[in-house]
């Protein structure tokens, strides 16, 4: 599994209904966003270590201005989304591949993994709509964007 985590002010995630307007379907205010991308040998375990990751990596600000704490030391709020471009392979021309990514009825059970597993540590979990064309705000803060491999 590979996610980009990016350390944020605050993000939303919103949805087309039936061609009737916008409708926001996660948001959160400081904390982390993670786009999640999965691909054809992941797993459960793996979700669960993904999770695990996200949830304690040290990416904010302690009191002496260094990057010491987790969200799960701060606001706890992650909004996931998943992400199948993660796998997009650009090695060759300039349309992007995209065989590394999983079918949606692989992938979307393990990224519904990660959400539950961040949610069972503590978390306080907003997602998008899997299968949905979602529109993404949102404001870093820092910037601090990672990618994470399991």
């Amino acid at each position: 599994m590979r996610a980009i985590v990016q350390r944020v002010s605050r993000a939303k995630v919103t949805v087309d209904v039936d061609g009737g307007g916008d409708e926001v379907v996660g948001e959160i205010g400081p904390g982390l966003v993670a786009l999640i991308g999965v691909t054809h040998d992941d797993s459960i375990a793996r979700a669960a270590k993904l999770a695990d990751k996200i949830w304690h990596l040290r990416i904010f600000d302690d009191e002496e201005g260094v990057m010491n704490r987790s969200v799960a030391d701060t606001s706890r709020a992650v909004l996931a989304i998943s992400q199948f471009t993660l796998y997009g392979d650009t090695r060759k021309g300039r349309r992007p591949g995209y065989s590394d990514a999983a079918r949606p009825e692989v992938a979307e059970p393990l990224v519904d993994a990660v959400v539950e597993e961040l949610r069972a540590l503590g978390a306080d979990v907003a997602t998008g709509r899997f299968r949905a064309d979602m529109a993404v705000e949102l404001v870093n803060d820092g910037p601090v964007t990672l990618m994470i491999e399991t």
